[in-house]
């Protein structure tokens, strides 16, 4: 996908979703999360970082009694799923509002992921997050931050507590949309997570779109 292609898809996308109807402003995340996503996605993109076309988006602003994990679709603009996800239990009991890149923190990351392979662990199928953003989110892999599914996210969970369990750091997820959710996303798709976090804001390459550092190259042998 070229550059000008990818912006106008992504404009288009961002007015199709961000609706003033009530009906589509409801299915949609906020306009602030939908806009650095997509920003966030087309810097990704550009890199080669990113394969798929879909985006998940969480927004941790929302408390986690509310639904505010997108799955959407940048090609066509539609909403393909709108589902429940937990945060780190470090990171707040409703509200998300600690965050780290910090092994044993059991604290959420935020910022822009890219979805790799599956594995069927502990949680039963689960998938590998690589966190992009360096000093934000890049020990993801080390701290074992995955996409999988959890008992405590549900419906049921939240009309007895109010809330959504919490997991030690990942993006959990209802069992019964794991697998659909996961299919979406593996092996390529983007993962962003947002909250009002003006440190993360500020310093994000991927919301400036920063150019890659390209690798050093060695110097011919003489002799």
């Amino acid at each position: 996908m070229s550059e000008r292609r990818s912006g106008i898809l992504l404009v288009l996308l961002a007015a199709a979703l961000c609706a003033t109807d009530a009906a589509a402003s409801a299915a949609a995340p906020r306009s602030e999360a939908l806009d650095l996503a997509l920003r966030a996605y087309r810097c990704a993109r550009s890199r080669g970082q990113v394969a798929r076309p879909t985006l998940a988006v969480i927004d941790y602003t929302l408390p986690s009694s509310e639904k505010r994990l997108w799955l959407i679709d940048t090609e066509s603009g539609r909403i393909l799923q709108h589902e429940l996800v937990a945060h780190g239990r470090g990171s707040g009991d409703l509200f998300a509002d600690r965050f780290s890149n910090e092994p044993e923190s059991y604290q959420s990351s935020l910022g822009l992921f890219a979805a790799r392979g599956t594995y069927f662990g502990e949680h039963g199928l689960s998938l590998r997050l690589e966190g992009l953003e360096p000093g934000i989110n890049d020990q993801a892999r080390s701290r074992a931050i995955v996409m999988h599914g959890a008992w405590y996210v549900s419906e049921a969970h939240v009309a007895r507590w109010g809330r959504l369990g919490r997991s030690l750091g990942c993006p959990a997820l209802a069992p019964d949309v794991t697998a659909s959710v996961i299919d979406r996303l593996r092996d390529g798709a983007a993962v962003f997570v947002y909250a009002s976090d003006r440190h993360w804001q500020e310093h994000s390459a991927y919301l400036r779109c920063e150019p890659a550092t390209p690798a050093p190259q060695m110097a011919a042998r003489q002799g």
